[in-house]
């Protein structure tokens, strides 16, 4: 297995690549930034790369741009970030794994195995988190199970769903990793499904008032 490692820690790479050299993989690329992530994953193609999430550029921006380019490329993430936001902003980027760097890292090649093999790597009490997550009755504000659910895309609602939480459209868009316009596009085609004139309208309309 053929694996590129991007983290702006010397001693974090070393140690990740000694890890999995002897895990069996071939380490084909380093780099320090996100930059350099996408550039090593364009020119050698891996089976697998991994992504600090906070170096230089972000990581996440670098899991987007690779789930685009090399879409048979497995990302995983590898930090020390335990927050929420950096867990489901991962996710939403397309990355099929976010491990802890504080795991033994002799278990990173068979995590890496996994992801290829079509298996999401994650910690278990990260897995309970995103279980929470959709589980949460707060969460969605809309009905699912309704005549207007049928009109919209899964990114339909997901756009609704975080505007109705009162985010601004570029908060959605950044949240998303798409720009506003594509929020506003969004907006527009749902407010013509509904056949409705406005936000709120629709957010009465997908509430079931």
């Amino acid at each position: 297995m053929r694996v590129v490692i991007a983290d702006d820690h010397a001693r974090m790479r070393t140690r990740i690549r000694e890890a999995l050299e002897a895990g069996g993989c071939e380490v084909c690329g380093e780099g320090a930034s996100a930059e350099d992530a996408v550039r090593l994953v364009a020119e050698h193609r891996p089976d697998a790369v991994l992504l600090d999430i906070h170096m230089p550029g972000s990581g996440i921006q670098a899991a987007q741009q690779i789930t685009r380019s090399a879409p048979r490329t497995g990302v995983v993430m590898l930090t020390q970030s335990r927050e929420d936001e950096d867990l489901f902003d991962s996710l939403r980027a397309g990355a099929s794994g976010y491990l802890l760097k504080d795991a033994d890292p002799a278990t990173l090649p068979d995590a890496l195995r996994g992801v290829l093999a079509g298996e999401a790597a994650m910690p278990a009490a990260l897995v309970t988190r995103v279980l929470e997550e959709f589980r949460a009755p707060g969460r969605r504000v809309f009905r699912r199970r309704s005549d207007a659910a049928a009109k919209l895309s899964p990114r339909e609602w997901e756009v609704m769903e975080l505007l109705a939480e009162g985010r601004s459209t570029e908060q959605v868009a950044g949240k998303l990793f798409v720009s506003p316009t594509t929020v506003r596009v969004h907006v527009s085609t749902v407010l013509r499904k509904l056949r409705v004139k406005d936000r709120e309208s629709a957010f009465r309309v997908l509430k079931g008032e």
